[in-house]
């Protein structure tokens, strides 16, 4: 079982920055590969970005390509989201999630395809 907690949401003006983490308790942890997902008020859960297990392969959504990057820290048990040129549209919870199935296969943009979610961080992007 792994236990997922986030930090370093926050509110930050449009083209700012912000690192989100997620610390991982479990010994599964270096084994799952991670992602990030958002909500929006009123909107669906979205995928946001995925990291293979040794943190060698990621994945991002189209709209955040170029702008955040994924990591991760097995020693540390953290997964990291470094998210630069915010936009108020990336205004959301962000929740980090754990696949221990571990793959980061065609499936690991789909909510189902995590085991264990955090309680999100908020962000806010002001205009």
């Amino acid at each position: 079982q792994i236990q997922l907690v986030e930090s370093g949401g926050g509110l930050v003006q449009a083209g700012g920055s912000l690192r989100l983490s997620c610390v991982a308790s479990g010994r599964t942890f270096s084994s799952s590969a991670m992602g990030w997902f958002r909500q929006a008020p009123g909107k669906e859960r979205e995928f946001v970005a995925g990291l293979s297990p040794k943190g060698l392969r990621k994945v991002y959504e189209d709209s955040v390509t170029g702008r955040y990057t994924i990591s991760r820290d097995n020693a540390k048990n953290t997964v990291y989201l470094q998210m630069n040129s915010l936009k108020p549209e990336d205004t959301a919870v962000y929740y980090c999630a754990a696949d221990t199935a571990g793959g980061l296969g065609p499936k690991i943009r789909l909510k189902n395809e995590y085991d264990y979610w955090g309680q999100g961080t908020q962000v806010t992007v002001s205009s």
